[in-house]
């Protein structure tokens, strides 16, 4: 279960509620993209998502995709974004920031004295971050959940 915080036009933000358990069954010893394998019994095995892809639980919300502008990343519309507050940010990293009172996900570019936004898509034109505009880096992304 998702509790949502926020809503954007590119973004809705959530909590990440890890107290809760949910062990599915994992094929531990991969799935064949070839020929097809006997998997079932290897099914008795189970995994935690929340365990396995949450590293910072205090610190992680998820947030949902809306829109187009990081589709040259592998980031489209829908798909679920899991966002660590607690991670350092880095050149090159994508972020979802806080920017004149609106969220957005974008690739980070530091410069010397400046802080780019880079959307992964030519339709839309980088952004610069001033003095002038309201910022924060709010959090880094660790893992797409692909929507299908």
């Amino acid at each position: 279960m998702l509790r949502k915080l926020h809503q954007t036009e590119t973004l809705e933000i959530y909590t990440a509620l890890t107290d809760t358990k949910l062990n599915l069954p994992y094929a531990e010893q991969g799935i064949s993209a070839g020929f097809p394998s006997p998997a079932d019994d290897f099914l008795d095995i189970s995994i935690d998502l929340n365990k396995e892809l949450i590293k910072n639980p205090s610190a992680t919300f998820y947030g949902r995709v809306k829109g187009d502008s990081m589709k040259d990343a592998g980031l489209e519309n829908g798909d679920l974004l899991i966002i660590d507050k607690s991670l350092e940010t880095q050149d090159n990293k994508i972020a979802v920031c806080f920017i004149d009172g609106e969220f957005t996900v974008k690739r980070i570019k530091l410069e010397a004295d400046v802080i780019w936004l880079i959307a992964e898509n030519k339709d839309y034109k980088p952004i610069k971050v001033t003095a002038d505009n309201e910022f924060v880096i709010w959090g880094i992304v660790t893992t797409v959940i692909k929507a299908v």
